[in-house]
């Protein structure tokens, strides 16, 4: 494993070897069947290239009215749980008390992205979110507390753990691209990412 810092970010490569990865995947399948991906829509009318659903006490959310946190999948169940094999990463890596509320997926499949964004819908940012890459590398692009500006980019692969807290929990990043099925952890191919959030 190797720490990288860049821009206040703490990338942990390799933090999860491939034993680890392939029974995160087998907890997630739980999860995905209770509460199946769903293509968000944007506030401006447009709709996200991944898709995307949520385990723990609240799921992230966009429609036509903006982003927020909601208690229930847009079918109208609860999310279900956030899997122990998810919530021992954070422990790992945060070493706090306090677990997280939501766990929100994001399935990249070929041409998927997410642009530039800060993850501020959180009432609290003293508390790090905590970031976990399974399959297809993408290229993950970090900028400042401000639009605009240079940026910097780094690869990550299936196992990477990011930890973003501290000066950099309002930084802007996104995912400019994948490299489809560079990995074999998923047969069809594609990226989930994992985002580890305290909401309230």
């Amino acid at each position: 494993m190797t720490l990288l810092r860049v821009r206040g970010f703490d990338v942990h490569k390799g933090f999860l070897n491939p034993a680890r990865q392939a029974a995160l995947i087998e907890a997630l399948r739980p999860v995905l069947k209770a509460a199946p991906l769903f293509s968000p829509k944007v506030p401006g009318g447009g709709q996200m290239s991944v898709r995307m659903t949520s385990a723990g006490q609240f799921g992230w959310f966009s429609d036509a009215s903006g982003y927020r946190y909601a208690e229930q999948h847009p079918a109208g169940r609860e999310w279900p749980a956030i899997p122990p094999e998810v919530l021992d990463i954070w422990t790992e890596l945060t070493g706090l008390d306090r677990q997280p509320e939501c766990c929100l997926l994001n399935y990249y499949g070929e041409g998927a992205k997410m642009g530039l964004h800060q993850d501020k819908d959180e009432a609290d940012f003293s508390f790090p979110v905590v970031s976990i890459s399974l399959g297809d590398d993408g290229l993950f692009r970090i900028g400042s507390q401000t639009r605009g500006g240079r940026t910097e980019s780094v690869w990550l692969s299936s196992g990477d753990v990011v930890v973003m807290g501290g000066e950099a929990r309002l930084t802007y990043h996104g995912v400019d691209r994948i490299r489809f099925k560079s990995s074999q952890l998923l047969p069809k191919g594609g990226r989930i990412n994992l985002t580890l959030r305290v909401v309230t």
